[in-house]
């Protein structure tokens, strides 16, 4: 398999929003200045999980709404909202007024099918039989239809308020935000659909084993048959998540958290999991040399420029900050990346083909 050198222009995180469950304010005001660290370190997006029924964020819109006010220039991202929870028409109103307040910086991660807990609160979100409800891609089609700015009856409708008489659409109405809705894909099928769509493609550390055990060899071919059947001439982007957790200026009892939570997840990467034969990467623990190692010989890194920091569950603000930290100042600027803080300026001194990057490829390419 030929492998590309790695060359990262984007660098995001995505964080689960932990809090207490007796003080969640002080969990959410912690990942609202993770958002402001970030961003002072040049980071190019910030992505929240959407969590029902647990001590994480519970409203992505809610919470990026108050990011937008923490921060002017970082990307502001939701992966990802299930679909089938929400209200297409006022899902879109939510969002694009958060859009509005973040001035065009939100970018919208979704999914689609049965959501998470159904069976739990299917009673207590939907009013008469749930099951028979659409949960398919098509919740998400009628989204994009409702952010693309038509207006809605026909030339001689309008609505009437005070002081105003205007045709109906979604308000407030945000351009450009329909261009910035993801699809979290998984399977083929899920990919094709996102392509054929004009959505943008979020892949992480799972995949379905259509046609492989490995891992990377199903996840190339996904990226293969997305890039393959993008239609209508529109300009994608795909953004590539992996769990990357360095351990260089982590103090000794973060480092043995680290270690188990590597440990607690590694059987998981040993063979396709379940009926569906999901199939999960393995995690980056360790110094970031032995980090940009595994990421060197990930080949699907070496095909995408975006790559999306995915941070463990249920570590301190401190540990958070430390990932983070070392990720932008030892970790990425050795794959191609420049902070987006020095862009106008000088550029970063480490750059594609950098001693370090090259080094480690040609460890890889003998198998050192």
């Amino acid at each position: 398999m030929s492998q590309s050198t790695p060359a990262i222009s984007s660098l995001a995180f995505l964080t689960p929003g932990n809090f207490p469950d007796d003080d969640p304010a002080s969990g959410l005001e912690a990942t609202l200045r993770l958002f402001e660290r970030a961003e002072a370190w040049g980071f190019d997006g910030a992505w929240v999980r959407q969590r029902h029924l647990e001590h994480g964020i519970s409203s992505a819109t809610v919470f990026l709404a108050a990011a937008s006010q923490r921060t002017s220039t970082i990307e502001l991202g939701t992966g990802v909202i299930p679909i089938g929870y929400e209200s297409p028409f006022r899902l879109g109103e939510d969002l694009s007024t958060a859009d509005v307040l973040a001035q065009g910086r939100l970018q919208v991660g979704l999914s689609a099918g049965r959501p998470p807990h159904a069976d739990l609160i299917g009673d207590l979100v939907f009013d008469g039989d749930w099951e028979s409800h659409d949960f398919s891609h098509a919740r998400i089609e009628r989204l994009a239809a409702n952010l693309s700015g038509g207006f809605i009856g026909d030339e001689d409708t309008v609505v009437h308020s005070p002081g105003n008489v205007q045709r109906p659409r979604l308000q407030p109405h945000s351009p450009g935000l329909v261009d910035r809705l993801w699809y979290g894909a998984g399977s083929r099928r899920s990919t094709e659909w996102a392509a054929r769509n004009g959505l943008n493609l979020l892949t992480g550390n799972i995949v379905a084993g259509e046609e492989s055990d490995d891992f990377v060899t199903a996840q190339l071919a996904n990226l293969a048959a997305y890039r393959a059947g993008r239609g209508g001439g529109r300009t994608t982007r795909v953004a590539l998540g992996r769990v990357i957790v360095p351990t260089d200026s982590a103090d000794a009892s973060s480092r043995r958290r680290y270690r188990a939570f590597e440990e607690s997840r590694r059987a998981r990467t040993l063979a396709p999991q379940g009926e569906r034969r999901t199939l999960f990467a393995p995690d980056l623990v360790g110094p970031s040399e032995e980090i940009l190692e595994g990421l060197v010989a990930d080949a699907v890194v070496g095909e995408v420029s975006e790559l999306r920091l995915e941070l463990p569950y249920e570590l301190s603000d401190e540990e958070y900050e430390q990932i983070l930290h070392d990720v932008a100042t030892l970790v990425a600027p050795a794959l191609g990346w420049t902070p987006a803080t020095g862009r106008a300026g000088t550029a970063g001194s480490t750059v594609p083909g950098s001693p370090l990057v090259e080094r480690t490829a040609a460890a890889v390419a003998v198998g050192a």
